[in-house]
């Protein structure tokens, strides 16, 4: 497993595991980084991604990048 901050701009991924406290897994799961769904990086900058999954674009910093599993 590596974190979701290591995927390269293009790659597609499936979500094996989403790490973090119970509120920063629940915020997670709310905006669909549930285990088994596909995302997207679409860019990274110093490590901050934005990402698509389901059909959204959804921008992370690098300790919520940090936390989600592929």
């Amino acid at each position: 497993m590596m974190p979701l901050l290591l995927a390269t701009p293009g790659q597609e991924v499936v979500v094996s595991k989403v790490g973090g406290n119970p509120e920063v897994r629940q915020h997670l799961n709310e905006l669909g980084f549930n285990v088994g769904s596909s995302v997207t990086v679409v860019s990274s900058v110093n490590g901050n991604l934005i990402v698509k999954v389901k059909d959204s674009r959804v921008a992370l910093d690098k300790s919520l990048a940090s936390k989600i599993m592929f």
